[in-house]
């Protein structure tokens, strides 16, 4: 019993230790969000709240905290309120299984991937849901746009997922980054280099960031699937919203670029903060694509994703398979003996 306890004790503040994690880079990555939006329109951004405005984010969210959960008349209340919960928890559950060193992960499953990939697909169900119990035809809409362009960029991504896969012979994020160990030239990032730039920008359209923002397309759509969601609810549709966007740029980070790899082995050691400092590069990016594109169509979306990334992903997974079994390139896509 004594040692029941114990790994459950051991367990929760593991989970906690996580959820901490989570949370608490939400308050920079929003912070970071606006401040890089600011800096790139040439304006001060939050600097007023705190130093160099870094509270502002925590006093947004306690005026979110505290203000009335205004439900409509007509919406389905249970509905209504389990939808930003769905959001929210799904996108805390996948950050059970992303290592930041060879130890420091929660549940070290080797399908990590396939677990990713589930509760990932499944966040689509908060956006329908939070549509569909508004009763309304804008946040309706917004839902289904929104379903649409998740799953339509989601076969993208696992299908460039599966090159990695291919390539590595294993879908644990710990083998995946343990075979790209030689430094930053050994990394996914050369041997998959087209899949980089598709899979970065399916990452966009899948946490629905500009320009392919098109669920929350305020000059169409006033605020999409949130529009009559307030105070509490809303924070947790937004926290779901870049909780998924930083877990994006962790599996960029992992499945090209070696996660918590040096990329100069020989002279710096390897540690969690490079992978920290990889993830914070890329929600940069992030950030900086959101500056400085102009927003797309809907069906300029769909055709970009269906016409151009779903034949483009599926045959360089046919290359990748044809590197691989004939070990071409030095077997830099068939690394089993490293990583498997």
């Amino acid at each position: 019993m004594a040692e029941f306890f114990t790994t459950f004790v051991i367990i929760l503040a593991q989970c906690l230790a996580v959820i901490a994690f989570v949370m608490i880079s939400l308050l920079f990555l929003v912070y970071g969000d606006r401040k890089i939006w600011a800096a790139v329109q040439m304006r001060r951004g939050p600097n007023v709240v705190g130093a160099f405005g870094l509270l502002q984010t925590v006093a947004d969210a306690l005026k979110y905290i505290v203000k009335e959960v205004v439900i409509p008349a007509g919406a389905d209340k249970p509905v209504f309120i389990l939808a930003p919960l769905v959001s929210f928890v799904l996108a805390v559950l996948a950050w059970a299984v992303i290592p930041f060193n060879d130890s420091w992960v929660l549940a070290d499953l080797n399908v990590a991937i396939l677990y990713v990939f589930a509760v990932s697909s499944l966040e689509v169900y908060g956006v329908i849901m939070g549509g569909w119990a508004s009763n309304s035809k804008y946040p309706f809409l917004g839902s289904l746009r929104s379903a649409a362009q998740m799953i339509s960029y989601e076969v993208s991504i696992g299908l460039i997922i599966v090159g990695v896969i291919i390539s590595t012979g294993s879908m644990n994020f710990g083998s995946i980054v343990a075979a790209q160990e030689g430094g930053v030239f050994a990394w996914y990032w050369l041997p998959h280099f087209p899949m980089v730039f598709l899979f970065f920008i399916s990452a966009l359209a899948e946490t629905n960031r500009p320009p392919f923002d098109l669920p929350e397309a305020e000059s169409e759509l006033v605020a999409g699937y949130q529009v009559e969601y307030s105070s509490t609810p809303f924070l947790l549709f937004m926290a779901g919203e870049y909780i998924a966007i930083f877990l994006m740029c962790a599996l960029t980070t992992l499945l090209f670029f070696g996660g918590w790899l040096s990329p100069i082995p020989w002279l710096i050691g390897d540690s969690p903060l490079w992978m920290i400092a990889k993830m914070s590069f890329f929600f940069f990016l992030f950030a900086m694509v959101k500056a400085i594109t102009p927003r797309y169509r809907y069906d300029q979306l769909m055709r970009l994703g269906w016409k151009v990334f779903l034949p483009f992903s599926l045959a360089w997974v046919v290359l990748v398979s044809f590197f691989a079994k004939f070990e071409l390139f030095w077997g830099a896509y068939a690394r089993w003996t490293i990583g498997g």
